[in-house]
């Protein structure tokens, strides 16, 4: 079965064919395991670390197997994930009930299907155009709770920052790569991986 290619680090079809891209995952299951000792008592808190650490382990499988079901593997956890955290951010900071959350985080499935192609339409996001629709989405949960509650407004705006950046790098992978992928322009490792994890 053909590898998918999708980032500069793969150099051929091997298991550790992408090395730091796998290993790092290991960031994901150690910060799910902390937050899982942290919130015994918070069943949302627990499903989210959960989540997280699926995504990490889905993850991994993307970066050593890189066929269409590990990248399945690797993408669902993290859409779950999204829609999971729209949902505990609708209940535990907008207090709403149970179906409105679950309706806000339905919505967010056709405000990513609406976005990703707008992004997908720019040079510079379309390698990560079904991710930025999630800082878009924070910035604007951000904006409207800047009265409310301005501390969780500025950690909203503080987190778009932060995965703003992460979203650069990975957006920047492939294009530091040479022509011929035999030399990597990187942070001091053989990809962008170590800046954005993910």
């Amino acid at each position: 079965m053909d590898r998918i290619d999708a980032y500069c680090e793969r150099l051929g079809p091997g298991f550790w064919a992408e090395p730091v891209n796998a290993l790092t995952n290991a960031a994901f299951l150690l910060v799910a395991a902390l937050a899982w000792r942290r919130w015994p008592d918070e069943p949302l808190c627990r499903a989210l670390s959960a989540m997280l650490g699926a995504i990490g382990l889905g993850s991994f499988l993307f970066h050593t197997f890189a066929t269409p079901w590990a990248a399945a593997a690797d993408t669902l956890p993290i859409l779950g994930y999204i829609l999971l955290y729209v949902f505990a951010a609708h209940r535990r900071i907008w207090g709403q009930g149970v179906w409105a959350s679950l309706l806000f985080a339905g919505l967010t499935i056709p405000w990513l299907a609406v976005l990703t192609p707008v992004f997908g339409s720019l040079p510079f996001f379309a390698a990560s155009s079904f991710y930025w629709p999630v800082p878009t989405l924070i910035l604007l949960h951000a904006w409207l709770l800047r009265r409310r509650s301005p501390a969780t407004a500025r950690g909203f705006a503080t987190g778009v920052a932060i995965l703003a950046v992460s979203l650069t790098f990975r957006s920047l992978d492939e294009a530091v790569c040479t022509p011929s992928r035999s030399a990597r322009i990187s942070c001091g490792t053989s990809s962008t991986r170590s800046c954005w994890v993910g």
